[in-house]
């Protein structure tokens, strides 16, 4: 409590809460979760790559899906392995550096863990979004769904994704403000249009699955309908993705806005952010579970690699 008093005073008079993260006032009770916080990170971290390297590999191997949203969950994939390569190693050495007190290298690695993290999540944030967007195109569009959504258009958006959280991030070093007002500003359009396109998904299913009815109990059988079936697979699958992006990037809005607002900061709000934050990066780590589970190619994509890997005789 001593701690968190001290740390509120100096919040009040001079420091951000950017500046007191690798403050001499964080030491103390908060060495202890600092500890956790990096063994957490290590461990998520190694899941993060085992994982989304094992995806990459399937999705290579993958020929049944859509070159554009294959391309999309690459990209996916791609990102969340590079949060387990930078981000979360990054995030593990700036808790150790509060541990040994090494304030220097604390600095270091709360900048560019911050910055590397914030690119890849914007970028994982903005995919995710594309990904509901691009199944909500392929049932409206029908059979000019291929000709609309190619590959390049594709390739366009996604440098988009890449480019927008990346200026965003380097605006840290200019004003911390302004980074974590374009996080509180793009996080709620990016759901809001995710949460609009699978309503909309969905009714229009809802629709279809009326019409397919209708037609089964005339006995008749329309040419070129659309397999309804496999695209609810296809739409439940990315759903998943999604509902998990909201549960473990939520928390971390909330937290943003909460800063953004707050002008005196405590030693928990540290704690609540090291929560938040292990929070997000473990999206990467359960994004490779989700697309085992409800993909069923990447699914025997990912046990045909391993028994490779283990070079294991059976079928």
């Amino acid at each position: 409590m001593i701690a968190a008093t001290n740390l509120t005073v100096v919040g009040t008079q001079t420091k951000t809460f950017q500046e007191l993260a690798c403050s001499p006032l964080l030491v103390g009770e908060l060495q202890k979760q600092s500890f956790c916080f990096a063994v957490v990170n290590t461990l998520l971290s190694i899941t993060a790559l085992l994982g989304n390297f094992l995806i990459l590999v399937a999705l290579h191997k993958e020929s049944s899906l859509h070159p554009p949203s294959k391309f999309l969950y690459r990209c996916l994939a791609t990102t969340d392995l590079l949060v387990g390569l930078l981000s979360q190693p990054l995030s593990a050495i700036y808790y150790i550096t509060l541990v040994c007190e090494d304030w220097s290298l604390c600095r270091y690695a709360w900048d560019t863990g911050y910055v590397t993290g914030y690119i890849l999540c914007g970028a994982s944030l903005l995919t995710i979004m594309a990904i509901s967007v691009d199944r909500l195109l392929a049932l409206l569009l029908g059979l000019r769904y291929k000709q609309i959504v190619t590959l390049r258009r594709t390739y366009i958006i996604v440098a988009t994704f890449w480019v927008i959280p990346g200026v965003a991030a380097f605006c840290y070093f200019l004003d911390p403000q302004i980074s974590f007002w374009c996080s509180v500003i793009v996080l709620p359009p990016c759901l809001l249009i995710s949460v609009a396109s699978y309503v909309k998904i969905f009714r229009v299913l809802r629709r279809h699955h009326a019409q397919v009815g209708d037609h089964l109990q005339q006995k008749t059988r329309k040419p070129n309908v659309l397999n309804l079936v496999r695209f609810k697979k296809g739409v439940y699958s990315a759903l998943w993705v999604q509902l998990a992006l909201v549960v473990c990037f939520l928390p971390y809005s909330v937290l943003q806005i909460n800063i953004v607002y707050s002008k005196t900061h405590s030693s928990h709000s540290y704690v609540t952010f090291g929560i938040v934050s292990s929070l997000v990066f473990f999206n990467s780590s359960l994004n490779p579970f989700l697309y085992c589970w409800k993909i069923r190619e990447v699914r025997e994509a990912v046990k045909q690699t391993i028994r490779q890997a283990f070079c294991c005789p059976w079928g």
